[in-house]
């Protein structure tokens, strides 16, 4: 697939390879110089979260989650 550099040095992935791949806005990328004209473009991977939301959900039961009693500040 052919694409185009902008005048802001900006390359556009075409739409079928970002769904084919689940690409989407603000994800980031490592560009690697291989030789004189070819390049290497890496994903990186998200560190977040991912998965959090379903191993909450998954707990055993309601209410499994316990507020943690802490000191105040409020004498220091």
């Amino acid at each position: 697939m052919l694409t185009t550099i902008s005048s802001k040095g900006q390359i556009v992935l075409p739409a079928p390879l970002r769904e084919k791949d689940g690409i989407v806005a603000g994800q980031r990328f490592e560009v690697e110089r291989l030789e004189e004209g070819q390049y290497l473009l890496k994903r990186q991977r998200s560190k977040g979260n991912h998965g959090l939301v379903d191993w909450l959900l998954a707990c055993p039961e309601k209410d499994w989650f316990q507020a943690i009693p802490s000191e105040s500040t409020e004498s220091l």
